[in-house]
């Protein structure tokens, strides 16, 4: 969320949130970096994922129950969880996928549950 607005258009979240991807065999890593008071969009997985916060101070809502975090930490979101994180101090955040796709669409195609 950005002033009040949810984002959910890729392209746009990636500029907003300066996003950068990672690939190796097998693993993909999407790094986020989050000001305090945005929201990164709640969403969900079919699969259990990594997320991992490297800098800062946030809350991550799990299912509705909000966790705060504060780096460094690793997260383990499970299959099927409905997640977003709220940054209080100025946040990097990773989330680390087992995926053998080799683009940002494919990722998303793969990773992201449609429903939400």
């Amino acid at each position: 969320m950005q002033n009040g607005k949810i984002i959910k258009d890729k392209d746009e979240l990636a500029k907003v949130f300066d996003m950068e991807h990672h690939f190796s065999d097998g693993l993909y890593a999407k790094k986020a970096r989050i000001k305090p008071g945005q929201w990164l969009v709640q969403h969900k997985h079919n699969y259990e994922h990594l997320s991992v916060l490297a800098q800062g101070r946030c809350l991550v809502t799990v299912d509705g129950k909000t966790t705060e975090y504060v780096a460094p930490a690793m997260i383990t979101i499970v299959a099927g969880a409905e997640h977003k994180v709220f940054a209080i101090e100025e946040t990097v955040w990773f989330c680390i996928h087992a995926t053998e796709a080799t683009t940002e669409d494919e990722v998303f195609e793969q990773t992201v549950v449609k429903e939400i």
